[in-house]
């Protein structure tokens, strides 16, 4: 199969996933439900993905994907990193805050055996966090900014772009953002972000 066709599959079968997600949770998704809603073969889905944990690792990877790209690109550039984040923040909280990411954290929440949960943690968060560390650690080479560590920028970071929106969009408060607000929650972040690293690495 050329990688293009392999690839409108795969989407088809994650889309698939995402709506059994929806419908029945992780418990009662199966690998055989996934392949007769995407009229897929159970066994190439066993072939690709290799279980069904290895099926939402991939959709958890490709919800991530633009931004690790992004980060990468970053990263990579040389341009100043601060800037760079800028760009980023907005795909990043869209990621975050989008319908595909409170699928896969509620089911995670109701999945017992954590195995969503793990997947969700690798795929994600522990994907994109050491890339977001690795352009905070160049600012800080540069003396752009100050903390105790690039680990530690990070999760100020973090913290202050994601807050508990998360968690408010997981329990369904919190209906899912515009561009508009997603615009005034990264600018919010990164004031405050240059009042405390920035600033102190100016006094």
């Amino acid at each position: 199969m050329r990688d293009e066709t392999r690839a409108q599959r795969q989407l088809q079968i994650e889309e698939a996933a995402y709506a059994l997600l929806g419908e029945k949770g992780y418990g009662a998704t199966s690998m055989l439900s996934v392949a007769r809603v995407a009229r897929a073969s159970n066994e190439t889905l066993y072939r690709w993905y290799g279980d069904k944990r290895g099926l939402f690792k991939s959709m958890v990877e490709t919800n991530a994907r633009d931004i690790r790209a992004a980060l990468r690109d970053a990263i990579d550039s040389g341009a100043d990193p601060l800037a760079s984040l800028e760009e980023v923040a907005p795909v990043l909280l869209t990621m975050l805050l989008g319908e595909k990411a409170v699928l896969l954290n509620r089911a995670a929440a109701a999945d017992e055996t954590g195995e969503l949960g793990a997947a969700l943690a690798e795929g994600g968060r522990n994907a994109v966090a050491p890339l977001i560390e690795a352009l905070l650690r160049q600012s800080m080479e540069s003396g752009a900014i100050r903390a105790p560590s690039a680990a530690t920028a990070a999760e100020w970071f973090l913290g202050l772009l994601i807050g508990d929106l998360q968690i408010r969009r997981v329990i369904g408060v919190l209906p899912e953002p515009g561009a508009d607000f997603v615009a005034d929650r990264v600018a919010g972040a990164l004031a405050a972000f240059r009042v405390l690293c920035v600033n102190a690495s100016q006094g």
